[in-house]
């Protein structure tokens, strides 16, 4: 079995020892290059031909981003960012995902990496073998802009989308929400990422998007043409009262690993499973399939994105092995399907779960 290959690019020779020194003892990595800025980056990666990339976003020469939309252009090639947790860290981390980063890794001090280094170490090493089995020039070439639907309303009152994401989901979720349009149904996310990121990312979408993203407030009332992102550091559950739904934040423990947990969010929608629709994207390990398939069971409309358009397909993959699935749909699909299904009315609902 052929190693995977990394070229660790940072400034700092404290971080590119500490991330090599990581990766070391694991069989299935070598470390095979490090660079101090993309200059030397760029000559490495001719040389070595690596398979996945560790690259900072602040560097001298030429800031990380620029260096990556450059990489994009020429040589498209997995790409995990590490990223400081931070406004800042948080609004480029975004920005290098648009342009087709894998994904990111909170970059963490000396001091921090005392005290979680195997966490940090685990991470990390999922991570880069998750980039590594990625077709990355297909993804690329895979992207579309999302034509603008139109919507004449909920047939149902409290009509709910749920839908949840971890790896790739941030431009999973953004090809969705930018083809809805104003008046769309409510829709509740959670989605495996940092808290600073989170506020980011739903002020991000908020500027590109017809519907009012936002982040989920504790008690706040769910109304049509809005869309809800669980914080980073809460779960988001959706509770049902005096004929209204509202968004509830849970400070609990992790689960699956996650806070927020998507299992959290879909298992809450149990009481009002046959008034909703829960979507299950992109994304590594097994949170929401479990969630996934209570929904079915109790009349939910359930819909995983297929294998052929998902980054990583971890979760919608463990879902479709559970049979939580009542559709599989392509990702440029969802939207169309979201608002149609969100149409039928109840007799009309059932005959589409009978149909399929």
């Amino acid at each position: 079995m052929n190693k995977v290959k990394v070229l660790i690019v940072d400034d700092s020779s404290v971080i590119r020892s500490i991330i090599k020194e990581v990766l070391s003892n694991e069989a299935d990595i070598e470390v095979v290059g490090e660079a101090k800025d993309p200059y030397v980056a760029r000559d490495l990666i001719k040389k070595l031909n690596p398979d996945v990339l560790t690259l900072d976003v602040e560097m001298p020469k030429m800031d990380g981003i620029t260096f990556l939309a450059n990489l994009m252009r020429l040589r498209p090639m997995p790409v995990l960012m590490l990223s400081t947790l931070t406004t800042k860290g948080a609004e480029v981390t975004l920005k290098a995902l648009e342009l087709g980063a894998i994904d990111f890794i909170a970059k963490p001090s000396f001091q921090e990496l005392l005290s979680t280094k195997d966490s940090f170490q685990e991470v990390l090493i999922t991570k880069i073998k998750q980039a590594a089995n990625i077709n990355h020039k297909t993804r690329l070439s895979s992207k579309v802009s999302g034509e603008q639907l139109a919507f004449s309303g909920c047939a149902r009152r409290n009509y709910l989308v749920a839908i949840g994401a971890s790896t790739g989901g941030t431009e999973a979720i953004k090809d969705v929400l930018t083809r809805l349009p104003e008046n769309g149904p409510p829709i509740v996310i959670t989605l495996h990422i940092p808290k600073v990121f989170s506020t980011q990312f739903a002020a991000r979408m908020n500027k590109n998007c017809n519907m009012n993203v936002q982040e989920a407030k504790h008690g706040q009332k769910i109304k049509e043409g809005n869309v809800y992102i669980a914080p980073g550091d809460m779960h988001l559950k959706v509770e049902s009262k005096m004929g209204n739904l509202f968004c509830v934040l849970d400070d609990s423990e992790e689960v699956n690993r996650h806070k927020p947990a998507v299992d959290v969010l879909f298992n809450s929608l149990i009481p009002i499973a046959e008034n909703t629709q829960a979507i299950l994207l992109t994304g590594m390990g097994q949170d929401g399939a479990k969630g996934l398939l209570n929904l079915k069971d109790n009349k939910a409309m359930t819909t995983i994105q297929t294998e052929a358009t998902s980054l990583v397909w971890g979760m919608p993959g463990a879902a479709f092995k559970l049979n939580a699935h009542v559709k599989q749909t392509h990702l440029s699909d969802i939207a169309s399907e979201l608002l149609s299904y969100a149409l039928l009315d109840k007799a009309e609902m059932k005959e589409f779960k009978n149909e399929n």
